[in-house]
């Protein structure tokens, strides 16, 4: 991890704003780091073995699409909420505090397997996934929020950066998940990376700088009046709607088709995360440096996800059979194309924000961090239960086509909007 602020430290040396950074963005971008890292692998250790578990103990492919769904659903909550409040609340409390929790939640749910099979198993697993969703909101509206707050002119050179520990996170998560759950069984995955997540939270309250700032009277709703910042959320729930679908689905259908172990669906998981990981930080870096390039970065990355998803099945009418190199390669078409779409968001909001006359302080930070979770959360609710009920009532193939024709969609609207709308001419 040391190496990679090292190099993160030379990348924001390089940018054409900041020379030299402070003692206070060193440690932010240590407890930022560490924080993006330990969440998504806890976040992530699910997706190779969980359906199949939950399956056994007597919950429906719609179901198990559900209680990924009930994440998202509370998580949405969480973060308007708690990205309404962060200045009254404390950022450096709501990111500890976040953590705490999710690191509780993670090792309870490592205990369900002890659970008896059928309501008992199912109701238990929506209320730790609930809680948890709560837990992973503060952390991560409070992250997005200070790490714009201290690097207010690097937002996506630092966010990309920042995404090579969510990759790792999530790069790490599936196979270190799937190993474990092959070698231990169901409890010691969730049990170790528990206990990891509880480190961080001594770790983030003994480096992680205090912020004070003064709460704004904007609301999300403001936010919402103006059209650009519209189409970047259904961009943003696109992607979000298709990682979704793919956590509740994708091992499924790749143990049934292939007939794939849990161990090595996690290691196809890699062709989603690797490409992503790579790609976040040189993407942040020119999109900070040419901000013109974010709007086509996003049209750009989104056509990619729409044809990544068409031919991860393949779509049914084209009559391609399903094949094991093909839905890698195209796991890491869909993975780069999240980078293109994805990082130019949130300092697009950010821009548009302050060009519409908000406040240019935490508040507003908070606030556009806790919309780019919400609409993240949306899609991490609607991805899973309709591409579940999809994939339970036709197959995999057509569910994939139509997340590949929600990114379509966007990009049609994008293309007539992109000049129109941009923020300079408002």
């Amino acid at each position: 991890m040391s190496l990679c602020i090292s190099d993160l430290s030379l990348t924001l040396m390089d940018s054409h704003v900041d020379v030299q950074m402070t003692r206070q963005q060193t440690l932010t971008l240590i407890s930022m780091a560490s924080v993006n890292f330990s969440s998504m692998i806890c976040y992530s250790i699910l997706g190779p073995f969980f359906p199949n578990e939950a399956v056994k103990k007597g919950a429906s492919q719609t179901v198990v699409g559900l209680i990924f769904g009930c994440y998202a659903v509370c998580n949405l909550i969480g973060s308007l909420i708690l990205g309404k409040y962060i200045v009254q609340i404390g950022a450096k409390f709501m990111l500890v505090t976040g953590l705490f929790v999710s690191s509780g939640c993670t090792i309870v749910f490592g205990l369900l397997d002890r659970v008896p099979a059928g309501s008992a198993f199912i109701t238990l697993c929506f209320v730790v996934r609930s809680v948890d969703a709560l837990g992973f909101a503060a952390a991560m509206t409070s992250s997005f929020a200070l790490t714009a707050k201290i690097f207010p002119n690097n937002v996506a050179t630092v966010l990309g950066s920042l995404e090579i520990f969510t990759g790792l996170g999530l790069i790490l998560g599936p196979p270190v998940g799937g190993w474990f759950y092959q070698s231990f069984g169901y409890e010691v995955p969730f049990l170790l990376l528990g206990c990891f997540l509880l480190i961080m939270v001594p770790f983030n309250i003994y480096i992680l700088p205090s912020v004070v700032a003064d709460p704004s009277k904007d609301s999300f709703f403001r936010l919402l009046t103006h059209v650009k910042i519209v189409l970047i959320c259904y961009a943003i729930f696109t992607l979000s709607a298709g990682l979704g679908f793919l956590d509740a689905t994708l091992s499924l259908f790749a143990i049934e088709t292939f007939n794939l172990s849990a161990g090595y669906v996690g290691l196809i998981m890699l062709g989603l995360s690797l490409p992503y990981c790579l790609a976040s930080p040189l993407l942040g870096y020119i999109t900070d440096k040419y901000p013109a390039t974010r709007s086509w970065f996003m049209v750009t990355g989104g056509f990619a996800t729409a044809v990544g998803f068409w031919l991860l099945g393949p779509v049914p009418f084209l009559h391609i059979p399903s094949q094991l190199w093909l839905l890698v390669l195209m796991l890491g078409v869909i993975g780069f194309s999240l980078g293109m779409t994805a990082i130019p968001t949130f300092p697009e909001i950010i821009t548009c924000a302050y060009n519409h006359g908000f406040d240019e302080g935490l508040s507003t930070l908070g606030m556009v961090s806790g919309l780019f979770g919400a609409v993240w959360s949306i899609g991490m609710f609607y991805g899973p239960i309709v591409g579940g009920l999809i994939t339970q009532h036709l197959s995999f193939e057509w569910a994939a086509a139509v997340q590949g024709a929600l990114a379509f969609l966007a990009v049609s609207i994008s293309l007539h909007r992109v000049q129109a709308f941009s923020c300079r001419f408002m």
